[in-house]
């Protein structure tokens, strides 16, 4: 049986963001039970060339529910001008990603798997895909990368987390 597009994507994009989400109330309870100022962790970095932790929320965001968004326009440009600052701020840009990926229609995705989409930045066309190869070679793994290094500062910080508050739940078949 051939994997569909929307299978090789929104699952686990809905898995990871669950994570993300969950680690969110993770780091606060622990940022309050420890009486750590919350700009400890929301200005947090990995270097100081990277970006801060509520800005991997914002790229997750971008590279699932506004990649998907954006896909049937032939267009994709990132969107950071709304960088969440606040525990609040960060939940409700994941709550609003995982909505939008439950609310992905399965055939109309695929419908469109096959049609041109141009990655613009600065209002130039600067690499042009297939729906299918955008999302597969360009936004999972950026997305992957931003949820990896949210994980990454929060255990920097201090925040005692595994790999499974990274997996979050997954797919397995209950016996």
């Amino acid at each position: 049986m051939p994997l569909s597009l929307h299978a090789a994507f929104v699952p686990s994009c809905q898995q990871i963001l669950g994570g993300v989400r969950a680690m969110i109330d993770q780091a606060e309870g622990f940022a309050r039970e420890h009486e750590i100022a919350d700009a400890e962790f929301i200005e947090a970095k990995l270097a100081d060339d990277m970006w801060s932790l509520p800005w991997h929320v914002r790229a997750c965001w971008v590279h699932s529910k506004l990649a998907l968004d954006l896909m049937p326009t032939g267009e994709f440009s990132p969107d950071f001008t709304d960088v969440p600052a606040s525990w609040d701020a960060m939940r409700a840009m994941a709550d609003d990603a995982l909505d939008g990926l439950g609310g992905v229609d399965e055939s109309a995705l695929e419908a469109i798997a096959e049609n041109r989409v141009f990655f613009v930045l600065g209002g130039k066309r600067l690499m042009e895909f297939t729906v299918a190869n955008f999302l597969l070679s360009f936004s999972q793994p950026n997305f992957y990368f931003h949820a990896t290094t949210f994980y990454d500062i929060l255990r920097m910080k201090g925040l005692p987390l595994n790999k499974r508050a990274f997996l979050h739940t997954p797919r397995a078949i209950e016996n």
